[in-house]
């Protein structure tokens, strides 16, 4: 079903994202941050409290009274925190691609981070025991540190676990990991230098989480809940009870006779296990949901927040955004758009949300349209509405009076429609695997197509600005469509984004891309058919939604919230006036595409090794262009399109692979002759 297939998209690439450090930038400073509490990923307990990874936040949860948890405090951490684990004073945080953070928790209500340690790959989970930290590291499996200098942590083994390594317990001389696909994997580490995989257990869906209680190993499998395992023997585990927990189960702590799981956006579920072969739910906490998209209307951002419905921020100071206002919508909110006072939601099945927000603090639902599919995104032009319907194609609703919304016209898209934009007499629909489609909606209950253009992606988002329509296409990146003949659009540019282009926005010559686990790029369109890369800011998690406004731009990350941010206009700055940088990186090459020249930058955080070389498609190597030691600082190396034999190589799509240390990353260019 597509509904699945849109979850389970972002779910997977959550994890299969480029590595970039989050809050690493170029030329956009953040200037505030809303609703970083997101969905639960991971829980620990210790004493009265537990410790609860909620997007980018790590949340300290007064659990005396489990049936009725309460907040007590909270850390701002610089990825998605996807695990932790309390051991003493210290909460040690799997932080997604910014490695191991450890937070001095000595005071609950005002926990601090003291130090770090960057595992190489995505931190998905942690655990400790003794003076070591062991890391689950995805793709690159177990990671073992060294804590026993919480300040300066140090890597002194690992186990490559076969698939993706998301979670990780000790008990005694073993290490149980939750490794995806794979199920769990038992792993002997009584020589933590030389870890040892000794069983394995395969579980119904993927294996997110494990906790080790006594004889049983608890496993958060996903779609598939709880799962209790018998590991009397560790060499063959046995399955003796489960509990559906509702949504995708996550992550999972057990302490006394409960086990507390993260059910991703259904929060945090308690379950009893007093009973291993048939655990109950006795309570839960509802955490935030995913931000998808944001609008901004004066002094307030209105936030689609999948789950959690609409979100009402107060940014008459950017630097200190606040809630104060929610509506929750019913199903699943993925768009807003906002005229006079209402405001329109996109919500899934439920369709077509009215909602007034002339009291912002205090919205109110006073009308619905069920528009028969998969409602994804919103634009209004005059007294109609346009919604991207996903299957059920483009549905033209009549709002003249918002409290009885009525459909006037349809059309039929031919694939799932994501996002639509309307200019003058026509509505241009982002369609997922059909590209852009152009429809005539000068007669709003007749509307035809009149030309379309295969973007070659998916096309998930679509903003029109002068003659050019500029298509969010997932892997592909920016596409810039010239309509000035709407029945006959041609493409005459395009930028890789590096990641999942899901949204865009044009304000004046630039174009904002939410370009997924790549976070805001800023691309200068002045020239349409040679877009350039000025600015970049990466958030914590998947940035899916972007608005412009005045000076700002307003990301909504789906676990990280609201990142409000300043574009600074670029200017030339040499590496020796901004110092080191903090984590390896490499760049999109600029120009792309170019001809015949092109330039690659890199950053190294410390001296190593480094190879960067160019391949084709089919991966046959076509030039080697470092291969030598480097120290640590910012590079820059051109191709002029030869081989290493000085022979041009033709036109087309060309990988260049930056190998430092255990830094691998792999980028897309394009030669035209």
């Amino acid at each position: 079903m597509l509904r699945r297939a849109f979850f389970s998209v972002g779910l997977v690439l959550v994890f299969v994202g480029a590595v970039i450090a989050s809050g690493e930038h170029k030329n956009v400073e953040l200037v505030g941050r809303a609703l970083e509490e997101g969905p639960a990923y991971a829980i620990a307990v210790q004493g009265d409290y537990a410790y609860l990874c909620a997007g980018g936040v790590l949340v300290v949860l007064d659990v005396s009274d489990p049936t009725s948890p309460v907040k007590v405090g909270r850390v701002v951490l610089p990825g998605v925190a996807c695990g932790v684990y309390v051991s003493g004073s210290y909460a040690y945080v799997a932080d997604r691609d910014d490695g191991l953070r450890i937070i001095d928790i000595s005071n609950p209500t005002s926990p601090q981070e003291v130090g770090f340690y960057d595992t190489g790959d995505r931190a998905l989970d942690v655990y400790v025991s003794g003076s070591y930290a062991y890391v689950a590291d995805y793709y690159d499996g177990l990671r073992i540190i060294d804590i026993s200098n919480p300040t300066s942590p140090q890597e002194v083994g690992y186990y490559d676990t076969g698939d993706y390594a998301r979670d990780v317990y000790v008990s005694g001389s073993y290490a149980y990991v939750a490794d995806s696909g794979d199920g769990l994997r038992i792993i002997d580490i009584s020589d933590p230098t030389s870890p040892q995989e000794v069983g394995f257990y395969d579980t119904r869906d993927w294996a997110c989480d494990v906790y080790v209680s006594g004889s049983y190993a608890y496993v958060a499998d996903d779609e598939d809940g709880l799962r209790v395992i018998d590991i009397s023997d560790p060499t063959s585990p046995q399955e003796v009870g489960f509990y559906d927990t509702g949504h995708r189960a996550w992550d999972v702590y057990v302490s006394g006779s409960y086990a507390y799981v993260a059910d991703g956006v259904d929060g945090l579920r308690i379950i009893d296990i007093s009973d291993p072969t048939s655990p109950q739910e006795v309570g839960f906490y509802d955490t935030g949901g995913w931000a998808y998209d944001v609008y901004i209307s004066g002094s307030y951002a209105y936030v689609a927040d999948y789950r959690d419905g609409l979100r009402v921020i107060d940014i008459s100071d950017p630097t200190s955004p606040q809630e104060v206002g929610f509506y929750d919508t019913g199903d699943w909110a993925y768009d807003v758009y906002i005229s006079g006072s209402y405001a329109y939601v996109a919500d899934w099945e439920d369709g077509l949300r009215v909602i007034d927000i002339s009291d912002p603090t205090s919205p109110q639902e006073v009308g619905f349209y069920d528009t028969g599919g998969w409602a994804h995104g919103v634009y209004i032009s005059g007294s109609y509405v346009y919604v991207a319907d996903g299957y059920g194609g483009l549905r033209i609703i009549d709002i003249s009076d918002p409290t009885s919304p009525s459909e006037v016209g349809f059309y039929d898209t031919g694939s799932s429609a994501c996002g639509v934009y309307v200019s003058g007499s026509y509505a241009y629909v982002a369609d997922w695997e059909d590209g852009l489609r152009i429809i005539d909606i000068l007669d709003p209950t007749s509307p035809q197509e009149v030309g379309f253009y295969d973007t070659g992606g998916w096309a998930l988002g679509v903003y029109v600005s002068g003659s050019y329509a500029y298509v969010a296409d997932w892997e592909d990146g920016l596409r810039i469509i010239d309509i000035l003949d709407p029945t006959s659009p041609q493409e005459v540019g395009f930028y890789d984004t590096g990641s999942y282009a899901y949204g865009v926005y044009v304000s004046g010559s630039y174009a904002y891309v939410a370009d997924g686990g790549d976070g805001l790029r800023i691309i200068d369109i002045s020239d349409p058919t040679s877009p350039q890369e000025v600015g970049f800011y990466d958030t914590g998690g998947w940035a899916l939604g972007v608005y412009v406004s005045g000076s700002y731009a307003y990301v909504a990350d789906r676990e990280d919230g609201l990142y409000i941010l300043r574009f600074r206009v670029p200017l030339e700055v040499c590496s020796s006036e901004v110092g080191l940088p903090s984590r390896y990186k490499l760049y999109q090459n600029r120009p792309n595409p170019f001809n015949p020249v092109t330039v690659i930058e890199y950053q190294l955080p410390e001296d190593t090794e480094v190879k960067l070389e160019v391949y084709s498609l089919v991966g046959q190597r076509v030039r080697e262009l470092v291969n030598e030691r480097q120290e640590a600082g910012y590079y820059s190396v051109r191709w002029d399109g030869r081989d290493d034999e000085g022979r041009e190589v033709s036109a087309g799509i060309y990988l260049y692979r930056l190998e430092a240390g255990r830094f691998t990353k792999v980028r897309k260019m394009v030669l035209v002759r």
